[in-house]
């Protein structure tokens, strides 16, 4: 991990030599020579790491090299904000940069270069005065080694797993041995995927083990494959156990096979057979190429299981025939138990909690929320303890996985996957342990916050933004992040970590001194960790103090009152739900600070002296009281976020969502992505064609006479995946009929007015995902021009139509969400056969004309849930009950919910 903080020191080093290049003059040489002495400092902990040296004084040289490499971060941090005070200073700078900073900026740039050359010259004569005395380049690693060969053999001892030590597999078992043994005569590649220690070996080895299974297939065998894997090693292994398995005897000459021979030697004995091979624990997809050229498909049926952590790439890999993957489910709370008690209790009588403990170990129990590998380690470590020990264990209720060595199989496990990230991707991961535990994260502010904290990579080809949400998605597909709520377009909107994740991220979090979490009332001081996180405490937290060192402060607690003082080097400051209505002026003289969030704090107001954070990147004030933005806005040119909107919750109003005013000079924002609120007033609407950057945007306050202006801007505005125009009051027309051609990329649009008939335009967005329609009230049929839209998944309309009737009588292929609200006349709605064919969510509001359910209804085979809001008693009637009159058109949705 030392390594990973260093190469990304390294990064920040460089890009500010990149983008700063006239403020460091008379330290650019300086600096130039700590990065590349830096750089080799880098190669140095690669190879420290790839010898897997593990000794105490390693570990501790090794944290020398990490906290040098933190000085030069604040020696550079510390000289950018005293080289950029003059830069926020006003009209009156220009004269004190002349008498006062001008000598000041001098000595500074001579101080910092001393200061670098002195911490370079530690550097230089550190490394070869390390190898000399403890004689690295001699030692031969072997913790790394032999944690990966610990591993191996915790796996394989799945295959020797009783039936009655395995909990919840039945139907996970069945449903694999059904495709191991449906006749298909092609390959099959069986991928079991899950994070690590979810019981994706067991429940192979259980297959495996499985004598129906073993009657099926002619040879069988298992290799469990470790990180650094030999392919000659593999074969050789394949071969020995295919034999094995028939019990014949290995070929005489194998240890002594090249590469040619043991591929030919295998080819050969598998010609004609049908084999099943379990390969656990796979890591990448090159062993997969590598392998398949010996795997042929001869067409008797042959099986391959594999397992692995890594959704993206490994279980979607491609080895010709069939693919099946199964995802392993974490364990119900029944099924959490059961295994438990079978570890923790075995020697009670009938393996049951005796009752004094059963408060106790159920609470444990849930700490582990339904991993295996976590309730039966625990369990093994509550064996035969006493009152006494349980009540130790369960007042701590922690894991302290560097503590107990009852809980290093937990441990082990999981720190492979961790080792096996990039290193952008390790301060990603560590990075959401500051979140509590089992908190929600939403994917737009962790994505903002990777940003702001210099952890994502630039790339010309995309946007930071992408870069950020690719990091995101490998987390998720690596099994280190569950998803909890996917949005309309099945990105992830929410996600959070597993305890036991968690855990062992916050140990190396403090460890490395990247983040600590808070969760004291007492005093904070002295604070190493380069960010620190405030939970929910039982009062106020009394003061800060010695936090000079700090780039992030994170508050998540609702009565936190007090901000850290003589922080001047932060990055990020997230006061989101925070009880406080005003900023002290230190904020802003926070030159460095990229990211401020703001969101459900009590503030009414923001300072004009906003203008200093030149470096702002966001900035995210919803949910505030803040009437009007103020005229410095204008001077944050780096700004990418403006998060400004409120929605007021009443949907069957016109006015649904609401944002502060803001000034004219708004469109000076040249780098500005997304503005979540924008009310239009004078020519604001031509001004703003120049923001082409704008991938999201609300426009408000738009009127009938605006639509050039307004179709103008739309159209020079090619990066628009999100675009929401609401007209100034109910009765105002929305005229859009100029615009030509609308932003290609468009995925989500939203229409808030009177619109005299369907834009000409509606069958030209063929990336749409979403179509909302409010108060439109138009009196032509939409759905015939929006039927055909190939990636159409939600449409909502509210007051959208006057008619009496909706017929559904083609298209919509892709709709799974459909919302109906506010239709004052609307009596029928027919749905033909055929139509929204993956429909899964159906609601109906407001709509009180309406006396029957849809026509066709019972045509939506995959409709999971249907609800009835603020309907007619005649429709309720009609489906309540299985006597109803309508009850046989509905009985196949899951979820049927009336108010």
């Amino acid at each position: 991990m030392d390594q990973a903080v260093v190469e990304l020191l390294i990064d920040n080093i460089i890009s500010i030599l990149a983008n700063e290049a006239s403020l460091l003059r008379g330290t650019r040489d300086a600096i130039e020579d700590i990065k590349e002495e830096l750089k080799s400092m880098r190669s140095f902990l690669v190879d420290a790491d790839r010898k897997g040296v593990g000794s105490e004084g390693e570990k501790t040289w090794v944290a020398n090299v990490r906290d040098m490499a933190y000085d030069v971060e604040d020696i550079i941090d510390n000289f950018m904000y005293h080289m950029n005070r003059q830069r926020i200073g006003g009209q009156s700078s220009w004269i004190l940069h002349h008498t006062i900073y001008f000598p000041r900026n001098l000595w500074m740039r001579h101080q910092t270069a001393t200061k670098i050359q002195k911490i370079n010259g530690k550097i230089k004569g550190a490394i070869p005065e390390r190898n000399q005395r403890y004689g690295i380049d001699r030692i031969e690693g072997t913790s790394s080694k032999d944690n990966q060969k610990w591993v191996v053999r915790h796996a394989e001892s799945s295959l020797f797993f009783k039936e009655d030590e395995l909990v919840g597999i039945e139907k996970k078992r069945q449903l694999i041995m059904d495709w191991l043994m449906d006749g298909e005569p092609h390959l099959t590649v069986i991928s079991i995927v899950g994070m690590g220690g979810s019981g994706k070996t067991a429940l192979a080895a259980n297959i495996y083990n499985n004598e129906d299974v073993k009657k099926h297939f002619d040879c069988c065998a298992w290799i469990t494959i470790s990180q650094a894997y030999e392919l000659e090693d593999i074969l050789r292994s394949l071969i020995k156990e295919f034999h094995e398995s028939r019990k014949e005897t290995n070929p005489a000459d194998l240890n002594s096979m090249n590469y040619r021979l043991l591929v030919k030697t295998l080819v050969n004995y598998l010609e004609k057979k049908r084999y099943l091979l379990v390969l656990d624990d796979v890591w990448d997809t090159n062993l997969l190429d590598e392998i398949k050229v010996s795997l042929r498909d001869s067409c008797f049926g042959s099986r391959i299981i594999l397992t692995t952590r890594k959704e993206d790439d490994v279980a979607c890999h491609q080895m010709g025939g069939k693919h099946h993957i199964h995802k392993m489910e974490l364990l119900l709370m029944e099924e959490a138990w059961e295994l438990f008690c079978k570890k923790a209790f075995s020697s009670s009588p009938n393996g049951s909690c005796p009752p004094e403990l059963k408060s106790f170990a159920q609470e444990l129990v849930g700490k582990c929320d339904g991993l295996p590998l976590a309730i039966a380690a625990l369990g093994s470590l509550m064996y035969s303890k006493n009152m006494s020990e349980w009540n130790e264990i369960y007042n701590s209720l922690n894991w302290s996985l560097s503590k107990n060595p009852k809980l290093e199989a937990v441990k082990s496990i999981l720190l492979l996957s961790f080792n096996d990230l990039p290193y952008q991707l390790k301060h990603c991961f560590l990075y959401c342990s500051l979140f509590p535990e089992d908190h929600e994260i939403r994917r737009k502010r962790l994505i903002k916050l990777w940003m702001a904290e210099g952890f994502v990579e630039q790339d010309k080809r995309s946007m930071p933004e992408e870069v950020a949400e690719s990091y995101l998605l490998e987390l998720i597909f690596r099994s280190m992040l569950q998803v909890v709520e996917r949005n309309e377009f099945g990105r992830p909107k929410r996600c959070k970590m597993h305890d036991i994740l968690r855990e062992l991220a916050l140990s190396i979090s403090e460890r490395e001194k990247i983040g600590v979490v808070h969760v004291g009332r007492e005093e904070i001081t002295d604070c190493e960790a380069r960010r620190i996180s405030i939970h929910k405490t039982d009062g106020e937290v009394k003061s800060f103090t010695g936090m000079s060192k700090l780039r992030s402060f994170l508050v998540f607690n609702k009565s936190l009152k007090t901000l850290p003082s003589r922080s001047k080097m932060l990055r990020v400051l997230d006061l989101e739900d925070a009880p406080i209505d005003e900023l002290p002026d230190e904020v802003f003289k926070l030159f460095n600070l990229r990211y401020l969030n703001l969101r459900g704090t009590l503030l009414k107001k923001l300072p004009n002296s906003i203008g200093r954070l030149l470096n702002l990147q966001t900035l995210d004030i919803t949910d505030t009281q803040i009437k009007a933005l103020p005229h410095g806005i204008g001077k944050l040119q780096s700004l990418r976020h403006l998060i400004l909107h409120q929605f007021t919750g009443n949907w069957n109003d016109f006015k649904f969502v609401i944002g502060p005013r803001t000034p004219s000079n708004i469109c000076r924002l040249k780098n500005l992505q997304a503005m979540t609120y924008l009310e239009i007033k004078g020519d604001l609407l031509k001004q703003i064609r120049s923001m082409t950057q704008l991938t999201s945007v609300v426009l408000s306050n738009v009127k009938a006479a605006d639509e050039m202006d307004l179709c103008d801007s739309i159209h020079n505005m090619k990066l628009m995946r999100y675009l929401c125009i609401v007209v100034t009051n109910a009765e105002e027309t929305l005229r859009m009929d100029a615009l030509l051609s609308p932003p290609t990329n468009l995925q989500k649009l939203v229409l808030a007015g009177k619109l005299e008939k369907v834009p000409l335009w509606f069958h030209s967005l063929q990336s749409l995902t979403v179509l909302f329609l409010h108060w439109s009230r138009l009196e032509e049929d939409l759905l015939p021009q929006i039927a055909a839209l190939p990636h159409l998944r939600r449409l909502d309309l509210t007051n959208a139509y006057v008619g009496k009737q909706l017929c559904f009588s083609t298209g919509f292929l892709q709709l799974t969400s459909l919302r109906i609200r506010n239709f004052p006349q609307l009596n029928v709605i027919i749905i033909e056969k055929g139509v929204m064919p993956n429909l899964k969510s159906l609601d109906i509001i407001s709509c009180m004309q309406l006396n029957t359910v849809p026509k066709g209804i019972e045509y939506l085979q995959n409709l999971q849930e249907l609800l009835l809001e603020s309907v007619s008693m005649e429709l309720q009637n009609r489906i309540e009950g299985e006597g109803s009159v309508d009850f046989p058109k509905v009985q196949h949705i899951p979820n049927i919910y009336i108010r």
